[in-house]
């Protein structure tokens, strides 16, 4: 009688949702049956790769976008060279003894690396990343952690998107200004969410970072929005697309645009749709070590997509400053690391 009564209660449950706004994907992770445009709920990792149900017409928390303690004026930078490769020092905008008292060299190029949703500065794709830069590099590596917004709903932190960016390139214009460094030795890197952030810190800076990397650039609730990351955020804008349609943009709105193994769900070795969106951070930490990824430009994006490109070559992802080129590139790897 009580499992009898649970079974109805499920299904009174299911039903509702359904006259909602569409069906609840059930399995964990699995968006095979999401509809970019259409579909109500669709399952993101947070920042340990874990998948949440998400529901994309939740209504926008405006307490939070509007608190001060919230939104990207309380940005944390989080500041990595090889002097302190595991302890972070933390630059505080306006106050220049953080930056003296910091191992900031303005003579190093400058990496900066923003996470996505649900995240936060210790989550993997940071150590990941940061750890492949100082393992080539002298360089400053800068971690931008902007948890207290995107630990909210994932709508909420959508809008606070443009926000967090903004506050992000007024720091590098300080910082920048500060130290006497030089833009075309900074290189902005953002997973899903983050991609747009680094879009958005770039234009607030009149394009100047020499080079933005976006990492499978979130796409629910990013088609067709004037914030999200394109080819006006620096010198030269790359995205490496691993999960089109689905938790990432497939649409090319980069300079240079990577499809590795066709861009979309399923990634070699991912089972699941969430895998597939995270590999663009991985693909990404791998060449900045090994530099072994190269693209053949395809001539349009159905080609892409099919991973059936024979044109010219553009390596994907590294960490070279100098790099540049245009267009839609296409590529295979590995299953499992180092791709």
């Amino acid at each position: 009688m009580l499992l009898a009564i649970a079974v109805d209660t499920f299904w009174d449950h299911i039903r509702f949702f359904v006259c909602a706004g569409g069906a609840i994907p059930v399995i964990p992770g699995d968006n095979s049956d999401y509809v970019e445009g259409e579909s109500r709920y669709i399952w993101m990792p947070d920042g340990d790769g874990v998948p949440h149900l998400v529901d994309l017409q939740e209504p926008i928390d405006y307490s939070l976008l509007n608190d001060p303690t919230r939104n990207g004026a309380n940005n944390a930078y989080w500041l990595f060279t090889r002097q302190n490769q595991n302890n972070a020092q933390i630059l505080v905008n306006g106050n220049a003894n953080s930056v003296w008292n910091s191992n900031f060299a303005a003579w190093r190029q400058l990496k900066v690396i923003v996470h996505g949703w649900n995240s936060n500065g210790n989550s993997n794709i940071n150590p990941l990343i940061t750890s492949a830069f100082l393992a080539i590099g002298d360089f400053n590596v800068i971690v931008v952690d902007w948890r207290a917004l995107a630990n909210s709903n994932y709508v909420t932190a959508a809008n606070g998107v443009p926000s967090v960016g903004q506050f992000l390139g007024n720091f590098l214009t300080w910082l920048i200004n500060l130290t006497g460094s030089n833009w075309n030795n900074v290189h902005l890197v953002g997973f899903s969410l983050g991609a747009h952030v680094v879009g958005n810190a770039g234009r607030q800076t009149g394009g100047r970072p020499v080079r933005v990397t976006g990492l499978d650039p979130a796409g629910p609730l990013w088609g067709g929005n004037s914030n999200a990351l394109n080819g006006q955020a620096g010198t030269y804008v790359e995205c490496i697309h691993t999960d089109g349609g689905l938790l990432g943009i497939n649409d090319p709105i980069c300079l240079s645009n990577f499809y590795p193994n066709g861009g979309r769900n399923a990634q070699p070795g991912c089972w699941v749709s969430t895998c597939s969106h995270s590999r663009a951070y991985e693909f990404f930490a791998s060449s900045v070590r090994t530099n072994h990824f190269v693209g053949r430009q395809c001539s349009n994006l159905s080609q892409a997509n099919s991973n059936s490109c024979s044109g010219g070559s553009l390596n994907m992802g590294n960490a070279i400053l100098s790099k540049r080129g245009n267009g839609l590139f296409a590529l295979s790897t590995g299953n499992s690391w180092p791709f």
